[in-house]
Protein backbone atom coordinates (compact mmCIF):
# COMPACT_ATOMS: atom_id res chain seq x y z
CA UNK A 1 0.00 0.00 0.00
CA UNK A 2 1.18 3.41 -0.57
CA UNK A 3 0.82 4.96 3.57
CA UNK A 4 1.71 8.65 3.87
CA UNK A 5 2.58 9.38 7.64
CA UNK A 6 2.06 12.77 9.01
CA UNK A 7 4.52 13.38 12.08
CA UNK A 8 7.40 11.41 12.64
CA UNK A 9 7.26 11.24 16.33
CA UNK A 10 7.13 7.94 18.57
CA UNK A 11 3.95 7.00 17.12
CA UNK A 12 3.94 7.97 13.09
CA UNK A 13 7.79 6.96 13.30
CA UNK A 14 7.16 3.67 15.38
CA UNK A 15 3.87 2.56 12.91
CA UNK A 16 5.13 3.87 9.47
CA UNK A 17 8.60 2.46 10.18
CA UNK A 18 7.09 -0.90 10.93
CA UNK A 19 4.86 -0.92 7.47
CA UNK A 20 7.20 0.56 5.89
CA UNK A 21 9.99 -2.70 6.69
CA UNK A 22 6.81 -4.16 5.76
CA UNK A 23 7.87 -3.43 2.03
CA UNK A 24 4.78 -1.40 2.09
CA UNK A 25 5.42 2.44 0.07
CA UNK A 26 5.78 4.66 3.26
CA UNK A 27 6.51 8.45 3.20
CA UNK A 28 7.24 10.65 6.41
CA UNK A 29 6.55 14.32 6.64
CA UNK A 30 8.50 15.72 9.66
CA UNK A 31 10.14 19.01 10.35
CA UNK A 32 12.87 20.69 12.52
CA UNK A 33 16.05 18.62 13.50
CA UNK A 34 14.35 15.45 13.53
CA UNK A 35 13.47 15.94 9.74
CA UNK A 36 17.39 17.39 9.04
CA UNK A 37 18.66 14.01 10.88
CA UNK A 38 16.33 11.78 8.93
CA UNK A 39 17.39 13.07 5.74
CA UNK A 40 20.97 13.02 7.13
CA UNK A 41 20.93 9.20 8.43
CA UNK A 42 17.14 7.72 7.78
CA UNK A 43 15.09 7.11 10.69
CA UNK A 44 16.13 4.17 13.07
CA UNK A 45 13.19 3.09 15.80
CA UNK A 46 14.84 1.23 18.31
CA UNK A 47 12.17 -1.58 20.09
CA UNK A 48 12.39 -4.47 22.14
CA UNK A 49 10.60 -6.07 19.22
CA UNK A 50 13.53 -5.74 16.85
CA UNK A 51 15.24 -2.36 15.76
CA UNK A 52 13.96 -0.48 12.68
CA UNK A 53 15.63 1.23 9.84
CA UNK A 54 14.13 4.02 7.22
CA UNK A 55 15.78 5.49 4.62
CA UNK A 56 16.45 9.09 4.29
CA UNK A 57 14.65 8.49 0.93
CA UNK A 58 11.02 8.38 2.35
CA UNK A 59 10.76 11.81 3.78
CA UNK A 60 9.69 15.49 3.07
CA UNK A 61 9.21 18.40 4.61
CA UNK A 62 5.77 19.34 3.57
CA UNK A 63 2.20 17.96 2.81
CA UNK A 64 2.36 19.57 0.07
CA UNK A 65 5.17 17.29 -1.06
CA UNK A 66 3.20 14.02 -0.66
CA UNK A 67 2.72 11.51 -3.76
CA UNK A 68 -1.02 10.12 -3.97
CA UNK A 69 -1.35 7.78 -0.97
CA UNK A 70 -4.24 5.08 -0.16
CA UNK A 71 -4.19 6.03 3.46
CA UNK A 72 -2.52 9.02 5.31
CA UNK A 73 -1.95 8.67 9.25
CA UNK A 74 -2.18 11.64 11.20
CA UNK A 75 0.12 11.44 14.16
CA UNK A 76 0.72 15.28 15.24
CA UNK A 77 0.16 17.26 18.29
CA UNK A 78 -3.33 18.62 18.77
CA UNK A 79 -2.99 21.63 18.28
CA UNK A 80 -1.69 21.02 14.66
CA UNK A 81 -5.03 19.31 13.35
CA UNK A 82 -6.64 21.88 12.18
CA UNK A 83 -3.87 23.25 10.24
CA UNK A 84 -2.89 19.77 8.96
CA UNK A 85 -6.51 19.25 7.46
CA UNK A 86 -6.61 22.51 5.85
CA UNK A 87 -3.06 21.70 3.93
CA UNK A 88 -4.50 17.29 3.37
CA UNK A 89 -7.58 18.94 1.50
CA UNK A 90 -5.36 19.82 -1.46
CA UNK A 91 -3.60 16.45 -1.91
CA UNK A 92 -6.61 13.92 -0.45
CA UNK A 93 -8.00 12.54 -3.64
CA UNK A 94 -11.20 10.18 -3.87
CA UNK A 95 -9.72 7.24 -2.91
CA UNK A 96 -7.42 8.29 -0.11
CA UNK A 97 -8.78 7.52 3.70
CA UNK A 98 -7.50 9.58 6.43
CA UNK A 99 -6.63 7.74 9.80
CA UNK A 100 -5.87 10.40 13.18
CA UNK A 101 -3.85 8.69 15.43
CA UNK A 102 -3.91 11.26 17.88
CA UNK A 103 -5.56 11.65 21.32
CA UNK A 104 -8.55 12.96 22.08
CA UNK A 105 -12.04 12.99 20.79
CA UNK A 106 -12.66 15.70 18.65
CA UNK A 107 -10.42 15.14 15.70
CA UNK A 108 -12.07 13.44 13.30
CA UNK A 109 -14.54 16.52 13.38
CA UNK A 110 -11.48 18.66 12.45
CA UNK A 111 -10.91 16.97 9.85
CA UNK A 112 -14.33 16.75 8.41
CA UNK A 113 -14.20 20.41 7.84
CA UNK A 114 -11.59 19.94 5.37
CA UNK A 115 -11.84 16.47 4.11
CA UNK A 116 -14.53 14.69 2.21
CA UNK A 117 -16.62 12.77 5.30
CA UNK A 118 -16.18 9.33 3.78
CA UNK A 119 -12.42 9.90 3.68
CA UNK A 120 -11.68 9.73 7.41
CA UNK A 121 -11.79 6.40 9.00
CA UNK A 122 -11.87 6.46 13.14
CA UNK A 123 -8.98 5.77 14.65
CA UNK A 124 -6.90 4.79 18.11
CA UNK A 125 -3.50 3.77 18.54
CA UNK A 126 -2.05 2.21 22.34
CA UNK A 127 1.64 2.58 22.74
CA UNK A 128 4.47 4.06 24.06
CA UNK A 129 7.10 5.60 21.76
CA UNK A 130 9.39 9.19 22.00
CA UNK A 131 11.53 11.06 19.99
CA UNK A 132 14.69 10.01 21.68
CA UNK A 133 16.96 12.74 19.74
CA UNK A 134 16.39 13.46 16.07
CA UNK A 135 16.27 10.63 13.60
CA UNK A 136 15.70 8.36 16.37
CA UNK A 137 12.40 6.68 17.77
CA UNK A 138 12.50 4.68 21.48
CA UNK A 139 9.43 2.30 21.26
CA UNK A 140 9.26 1.46 24.69
CA UNK A 141 7.65 -1.67 26.24
CA UNK A 142 5.89 -4.12 24.25
CA UNK A 143 2.89 -2.78 23.56
CA UNK A 144 2.38 -1.24 19.96
CA UNK A 145 -1.63 -1.43 18.79
CA UNK A 146 -3.65 0.22 16.17
CA UNK A 147 -7.80 -0.26 15.96
CA UNK A 148 -9.38 1.88 13.55
CA UNK A 149 -12.64 1.46 11.71
CA UNK A 150 -14.88 3.67 9.32
CA UNK A 151 -17.96 4.97 10.02
CA UNK A 152 -19.38 4.32 6.55
CA UNK A 153 -19.66 0.31 6.36
CA UNK A 154 -19.73 0.88 2.59
CA UNK A 155 -15.42 1.12 3.14
CA UNK A 156 -15.26 -2.16 5.49
CA UNK A 157 -13.83 -4.04 2.43
CA UNK A 158 -11.17 -0.94 2.11
CA UNK A 159 -10.34 -0.76 5.62
CA UNK A 160 -9.59 -4.65 5.68
CA UNK A 161 -7.00 -4.38 3.01
CA UNK A 162 -4.94 -1.68 5.52
CA UNK A 163 -5.90 -4.00 8.15
CA UNK A 164 -4.14 -6.79 6.78
CA UNK A 165 -0.93 -4.51 5.69
CA UNK A 166 -0.87 -3.78 9.49
CA UNK A 167 -1.02 -7.42 10.02
CA UNK A 168 1.71 -7.68 7.72
CA UNK A 169 3.67 -5.38 9.51
CA UNK A 170 3.81 -7.22 12.77
CA UNK A 171 1.67 -4.85 14.20
CA UNK A 172 -1.81 -5.60 16.37
CA UNK A 173 -4.17 -4.78 14.88
CA UNK A 174 -8.15 -4.17 14.54
CA UNK A 175 -10.87 -3.13 12.92
CA UNK A 176 -13.72 -1.88 14.69
CA UNK A 177 -17.44 -1.79 13.78
CA UNK A 178 -18.10 0.84 16.52
CA UNK A 179 -14.85 3.12 16.23
CA UNK A 180 -16.24 6.24 18.37
CA UNK A 181 -17.06 4.27 21.20
CA UNK A 182 -13.45 2.76 20.76
CA UNK A 183 -11.90 6.75 21.02
CA UNK A 184 -13.66 7.76 23.41
CA UNK A 185 -13.01 4.28 25.81
CA UNK A 186 -9.33 5.35 25.42
CA UNK A 187 -9.93 9.13 26.13
CA UNK A 188 -12.22 8.76 29.39
CA UNK A 189 -8.95 6.60 30.68
CA UNK A 190 -6.06 9.11 28.82
CA UNK A 191 -8.15 11.92 30.70
CA UNK A 192 -7.58 10.11 33.67
CA UNK A 193 -3.99 9.49 33.90
CA UNK A 194 -3.26 12.68 32.27
CA UNK A 195 -4.63 15.19 34.37
CA UNK A 196 -4.07 13.56 38.05
CA UNK A 197 -0.12 12.28 36.90
CA UNK A 198 0.27 15.97 35.64
CA UNK A 199 -1.60 18.21 38.43
CA UNK A 200 -0.19 15.95 41.24
CA UNK A 201 3.25 15.49 39.47
CA UNK A 202 3.67 11.87 40.20
CA UNK A 203 3.47 9.00 38.54
CA UNK A 204 -0.19 6.04 38.81
CA UNK A 205 1.33 4.64 41.44
CA UNK A 206 1.17 7.61 43.73
CA UNK A 207 -1.85 8.76 42.40
CA UNK A 208 -4.19 5.70 42.83
CA UNK A 209 -2.35 4.97 46.51
CA UNK A 210 -3.48 7.87 48.01
CA UNK A 211 -7.24 7.97 48.91
CA UNK A 212 -7.86 12.22 47.69
CA UNK A 213 -5.81 11.14 44.35
CA UNK A 214 -7.73 7.65 44.02
CA UNK A 215 -10.83 9.57 44.35
CA UNK A 216 -9.57 12.54 41.64
CA UNK A 217 -8.69 9.78 38.97
CA UNK A 218 -12.08 7.82 39.21
CA UNK A 219 -14.51 11.41 39.20
CA UNK A 220 -12.08 13.29 36.44
CA UNK A 221 -12.62 9.54 34.16
CA UNK A 222 -16.12 9.47 35.57
CA UNK A 223 -17.01 12.87 34.08
CA UNK A 224 -15.77 12.26 30.94
CA UNK A 225 -18.24 8.93 30.54
CA UNK A 226 -21.27 10.88 31.23
CA UNK A 227 -20.24 13.40 28.62
CA UNK A 228 -19.40 10.72 26.10
CA UNK A 229 -23.02 8.63 26.91
CA UNK A 230 -24.88 12.60 26.54
CA UNK A 231 -23.05 12.73 23.48
CA UNK A 232 -24.99 9.51 22.60
CA UNK A 233 -21.66 6.97 22.67
CA UNK A 234 -22.32 3.42 23.58
CA UNK A 235 -20.21 3.90 27.13
CA UNK A 236 -20.60 1.58 29.82
CA UNK A 237 -22.71 3.84 32.91
CA UNK A 238 -19.62 2.05 35.14
CA UNK A 239 -16.60 2.45 33.19
CA UNK A 240 -14.61 4.48 34.99
CA UNK A 241 -15.02 2.23 37.94
CA UNK A 242 -13.39 -0.31 35.33
CA UNK A 243 -10.54 2.05 34.22
CA UNK A 244 -9.81 2.68 37.87
CA UNK A 245 -9.48 -0.98 38.41
CA UNK A 246 -7.20 -1.06 35.28
CA UNK A 247 -5.32 1.83 37.11
CA UNK A 248 -4.03 -0.66 39.30
CA UNK A 249 -2.63 -3.06 36.93
CA UNK A 250 -0.01 -0.73 35.76
CA UNK A 251 3.70 -0.34 36.30
CA UNK A 252 3.74 2.12 39.28
CA UNK A 253 6.32 4.39 37.50
CA UNK A 254 3.71 4.94 34.58
CA UNK A 255 3.36 8.57 33.96
CA UNK A 256 1.93 10.08 30.76
CA UNK A 257 2.62 12.32 27.84
CA UNK A 258 1.67 15.47 29.12
CA UNK A 259 2.88 14.85 32.89
CA UNK A 260 6.26 14.39 30.63
CA UNK A 261 5.42 17.72 28.70
CA UNK A 262 4.47 19.70 31.53
CA UNK A 263 8.53 18.63 32.82
CA UNK A 264 10.28 19.36 29.74
CA UNK A 265 8.35 22.37 29.71
CA UNK A 266 6.44 21.60 26.56
CA UNK A 267 3.18 22.45 25.68
CA UNK A 268 0.51 20.74 26.93
CA UNK A 269 -2.85 19.23 25.25
CA UNK A 270 -5.02 20.31 28.34
CA UNK A 271 -7.23 21.85 26.09
CA UNK A 272 -8.06 19.22 24.41
CA UNK A 273 -8.20 16.77 27.04
CA UNK A 274 -9.98 17.97 30.16
CA UNK A 275 -10.68 21.17 28.54
CA UNK A 276 -12.98 19.04 26.21
CA UNK A 277 -14.63 17.39 28.89
CA UNK A 278 -15.79 20.88 30.16
CA UNK A 279 -16.40 22.51 26.73
CA UNK A 280 -18.34 19.33 25.70
CA UNK A 281 -20.13 19.24 29.30
CA UNK A 282 -21.58 22.86 29.26
CA UNK A 283 -22.29 21.58 25.35
CA UNK A 284 -24.99 18.93 26.89
CA UNK A 285 -25.55 20.43 30.57
CA UNK A 286 -23.29 17.85 32.50
CA UNK A 287 -21.49 19.48 35.42
CA UNK A 288 -17.77 18.53 35.12
CA UNK A 289 -16.17 20.32 38.21
CA UNK A 290 -13.02 18.01 38.13
CA UNK A 291 -11.57 18.29 34.97
CA UNK A 292 -11.93 22.06 35.42
CA UNK A 293 -9.99 22.40 38.57
CA UNK A 294 -7.42 20.37 36.64
CA UNK A 295 -7.96 22.72 33.55
CA UNK A 296 -7.44 25.69 36.17
CA UNK A 297 -4.50 23.91 37.86
CA UNK A 298 -2.47 23.36 34.58
CA UNK A 299 -3.81 26.31 32.55
CA UNK A 300 -0.43 28.36 33.29
CA UNK A 301 1.78 25.81 32.10
CA UNK A 302 -0.90 25.37 28.37
CA UNK A 303 1.75 26.84 26.23
CA UNK A 304 4.72 25.69 28.31
CA UNK A 305 6.72 26.73 31.41
CA UNK A 306 5.62 30.29 32.49
CA UNK A 307 7.91 32.76 33.10
CA UNK A 308 7.57 33.55 36.49
CA UNK A 309 9.01 37.34 35.66
CA UNK A 310 6.41 38.30 33.60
Amino acid sequence: MRIAVVGAGGVGGYFGARLAAAGHEVTFVARGRHLEAIRERGLLVRSPLGDLKVPAASVVATIAELEPADVVLVAVKLWDTEDVAAQLGDVVDEGTRVISLQNGVRKDAVLRRHLPTRAVWGGACYISAVIEEPGIVSHRGAMQKVVFGPYDDMDTPRARDFLDACVSAGIEAELSSDIERVIWEKFVFLVGLSATTTAVRQPIGVVRSDVHCRELLRDVMAEAVQVGRAAGVSLDPKFADERLAFCDTLPAAMTSSMHNDLMQGNRLELPWLSGSVVTLGREFGIATPRNQTIADVLAPYELGRPDPDR
